[in-house]
């Protein structure tokens, strides 16, 4: 695969991450506070009432952790122009995960909303390729699948759509969600990952489902230190993406502990917070829009799992 390229806002940040300033306080981070089943769910609820409910466009967002600012390649930037509207008004994400070169993949995007990203995916994979994306929130589904089929026989010319769309939750691609073991090449997600309580869960079935020699490319939101409860549970900045922020080297080491190689840095960008009350929440803890991409033994971190050949 060709590299995505950026995340939020562009190749990179006079600010490298740093490493974990104290104990993880949880998610993927580390050993967690123990937490009840019901203010996990507290959580899940808070984030299905924020993409289903709250927010109705992403002029809604008090914050720049939920936009794509960077100019994507011309190739992408052609066929958003084809993407319906609502699919676009109604997508939240930080970054451009989906890379060139994917002819004829089968892509997974987890937490994929309204679609944009798949249907993005749909036109770099052609006819032959597949997606299916996956998430939790029947309302930004409803809109997935309602554009799906004549966006790609209208616009792409296809004779039917080579998108499925799957309700459910991410920790459970291959439990409740049916996805077999090595059946994706691609995995792309877009500012999702951070919203899971279980983090852990969603890496170890994002490596099963993906293929040897496959790769997991996503934007996310990280930071520099350990959150606290307040911050984690806090039903705004979750929403938003910065309560379940992750920090750098703890995922970092959870990736390994997994299985994945040692993921590789594409693209980094500080996020603001442009709400008063939220900043004077989150304190000094700083925030970054990053792109990262993990192969499953047989690619190459650095070059993605086509690296020197010339797909890429």
């Amino acid at each position: 695969f060709r590299a995505a390229m950026g995340g939020c806002c562009g190749e990179g940040s006079d600010n490298s991450a740093k490493a974990c300033a104290g104990p993880a306080q949880g998610g993927c981070c580390g050993p967690a506070p123990p937490a009840s089943a019901a203010s996990k769910q507290n959580v899940v609820d808070g984030v299905k009432e924020y993409y289903g409910e709250t927010l109705q466009s992403s002029g809604d967002l008090k914050t720049s952790a939920c936009t794509a600012c960077e100019k994507p390649p011309q190739e992408i930037l052609d066929i958003i122009k084809k993407i319906p509207d609502e699919v676009n008004s109604k997508f939240y994400g930080c970054g451009y995960p989906t890379p060139l070169g994917i002819e004829g993949k089968r892509v997974l995007d987890l937490g994929c909303g309204s679609g944009r990203d798949c249907y993005i995916a749909s036109a770099l994979v052609g006819e032959a390729g597949t997606v299916v994306g996956v998430d939790m929130t029947e309302q930004q589904l409803a809109v997935a699948k309602q554009h799906a089929e004549p966006y790609c026989r209208q616009q792409l010319g296809y004779l039917e759509s080579n998108m499925r769309f799957l309700h459910g939750y991410i920790e459970e691609l291959t439990t409740s969600l049916g996805l077999k073991e090595n059946s994706v090449d691609l995995i792309i997600s877009n500012c999702v990952v951070n919203l899971s309580v279980n983090k852990d869960k969603v890496l170890e079935q994002l490596h099963r489902v993906l293929a040897t020699g496959g790769e997991f490319q996503f934007s996310d939101v990280f930071t520099d230190t350990a959150l606290s409860p307040e911050i984690q549970s806090h039903k705004v900045l979750v929403g938003e993406c910065l309560g379940g922020a992750m920090e750098v080297e703890a995922f970092k080491s959870l990736a390994k502990k997994v299985g994945f190689d040692a993921p590789a840095l594409v693209s980094q960008t500080g996020i603001e917070v442009h709400d008063k009350e939220l900043r004077s929440l989150l304190g000094d803890a700083k925030f970054w829009s990053i792109t990262w991409r993990l192969t499953k033994g047989g690619g190459s971190a650095a070059g993605g799992c086509c690296a020197g050949k010339k797909c890429c």
